[in-house]
């Protein structure tokens, strides 16, 4: 699954994330602070934030751009020396820019939210005091927003092309790899259909979910500063008072507490999708059977297999009901969370229209990142149960024992022979 298209896949992922972490790092402490060497010096934190497209384009971000390409040019480099590969132009070069076009986007909504507080505190005084901003400005703004929503929509035409191009790479390499192996992989239950559809489906869910952990790690990165930042402006939180980076604080707890809920109330459903996988499989595998030998797929049989199907469905129907309350339940209580929280705040004065809507993001943002593993976990089920699939082809490669459900269906046929 990874060999096929990642040289050495252990070592590569183990180092990718060592030198990420370096690179990070080095950037925070020192590398930042380098491009004033060359004339691209960091942002003056004093000045004001600049609203619009055109922060993408500062010295600050140029130099970011020249920093990241050399990390990835010395990583790449030494792989392609180290571990020559097929595919390495995709899985390196490739992931490589998938993840700066991550990394883009979020900033994109740092960009967005950063145009959020003039605006609104623009419009705030606009309806407020009767002509006390002219039309002009409220257009210049509007014409702002569209160059961030232009490119907002250029990025994910480009990165969706680019990543539909990557992921069908993956399962190139991938058939390939297993049709080199096939005179020992067709007797595996199956085996057309795990080469032909879990191939596409194992690398699409693999790159989505991953993509998604590093957006959700980049945000938390962009946003919780921004968020800390951002809770100078809260005077005090009903009940509890006042506290030091309050925002961060009930992020975090929030988070936390929809994850644990949502963990514990759904804590069946898991193993039900994976039962759900082998009684359809059972089911299908017998009508394919009855297709070419006229003793198989008799009524009983077949009614019997859908009757497994049937019960495994009505139960995971069943669990699902209030699995979707509680999630129903959270979610409505955290479209008002936030509002009730700075309730004691806003009836004091403390903060604009605009602040509030910088609050409101970047706290939705940081909260909805802390819950990646809510918002994914049906997806890691439904990669799991591909993994196993896949698996049963790599023990035969590598003279492995294979899974308990391939070994039954081996010795099944052996039977019947």
């Amino acid at each position: 699954m990874f060999v096929s298209f990642f040289p050495k896949p252990k070592l590569f992922f183990i180092s990718a994330v060592l030198w990420s972490l370096a690179a990070v790092l080095f950037w925070l402490y020192a590398g930042e602070q380098l491009g004033a060497y060359i004339g691209l010096p960091p942002a003056d934190p004093n000045a004001p934030p600049i609203v619009g497209v055109s922060v993408f384009a500062t010295k600050a971000f140029i130099w970011l751009y020249i920093y990241f390409g050399v990390c990835v040019g010395i990583f790449a480099a030494f792989w392609m020396w180290y571990a020559p590969h097929r595919w390495q132009m995709w899985s390196i070069w490739g992931s490589a820019l998938i993840i700066f076009t991550t990394y883009f986007d979020v900033q994109l909504n740092i960009a967005l939210n950063t145009w959020r507080g003039p605006f609104f505190d623009l419009f705030q005084k606009a309806i407020t005091t009767p002509n006390s901003v002219a039309a002009s400005e409220l257009y210049w703004m509007q014409w702002l927003f569209a160059g961030i929503g232009f490119l907002s929509i250029m990025l994910f035409v480009f990165s969706n092309y680019f990543i539909s191009h990557y992921v069908f790479r993956w399962r190139s390499a991938m058939n390939e790899y297993y049709m080199d192996h096939w005179s020992r992989l067709r007797h595996i239950e199956g085996a057309s259909q795990r080469v032909q559809e879990d191939t596409m489906r194992f690398s699409t869910t693999v790159e989505s979910l991953g993509v998604n952990l590093i957006q959700a790690a980049m945000t938390l990165i962009a946003f919780l500063p921004l968020l800390a930042q951002l809770s100078l402006h809260i005077t005090s939180l009903p009940i509890i008072g006042q506290i030091p980076y309050s925002l961060v604080v009930l992020a975090i707890g929030w988070s936390l507490l929809g994850t644990i809920l949502l963990a514990v109330v759904g804590i069946k459903l898991p193993g039900l999708e994976f039962k759900n996988q082998r009684v359809e499989a059972a089911y299908r595998k017998e009508l394919v059977f009855g297709e070419d030998d006229e003793k198989r797929a008799q009524p009983l049989t077949v009614t019997e297999l859908f009757r497994n199907v049937r019960r495994n469905y009505f139960r995971l129907y069943f669990h699902y009901t209030y699995f979707n309350v509680a999630r129903g339940l959270y979610g409505q209580a955290d479209a008002i969370f936030l509002n009730v929280m700075l309730i004691p705040t806003i009836v004091t004065g403390k903060i604009t229209l605009g602040l509030w809507q910088q609050i409101a993001t970047a706290f939705g943002q940081v909260s909805n990142s802390f819950q990646y593993l809510v918002t994914s976990w049906s997806t890691i089920v439904e990669l799991l149960s591909i993994y196993k699939r896949l698996r049963a082809f790599e023990a035969v490669i590598y003279d492995e024992p294979l899974p308990e459900i391939d070994q039954r269906y081996l010795r099944t046929q052996s039977e019947e022979v």
